[in-house]
């Protein structure tokens, strides 16, 4: 397991997570994922979710219409 902390702004704040995960690296667009599973996977409605084939950029785009910004990996 590697554990990586991703630092970022949730409409307009500071916050960062850590996520334990099976994989060498973490991608922005992958964190973008996990962030978005985190802080909205809940939710009834399941359209915030990019589609599976979306792309790196539109997973990014995704998460910034749901005010997650400026997505950092360490």
């Amino acid at each position: 397991m590697q554990t990586f902390t991703v630092h970022y702004l949730l409409n307009g704040n500071a916050s960062s997570h850590t996520f334990e995960l099976n994989q060498a690296e973490l991608p922005a667009h992958d964190a973008a994922l996990h962030l978005i599973v985190l802080h909205f996977g809940d939710g009834e409605n399941s359209l915030v979710m990019p589609p599976a084939d979306a792309t790196p950029a539109e997973v990014l785009a995704q998460a910034e219409v749901l005010g997650l910004t400026q997505i950092e990996v360490a």
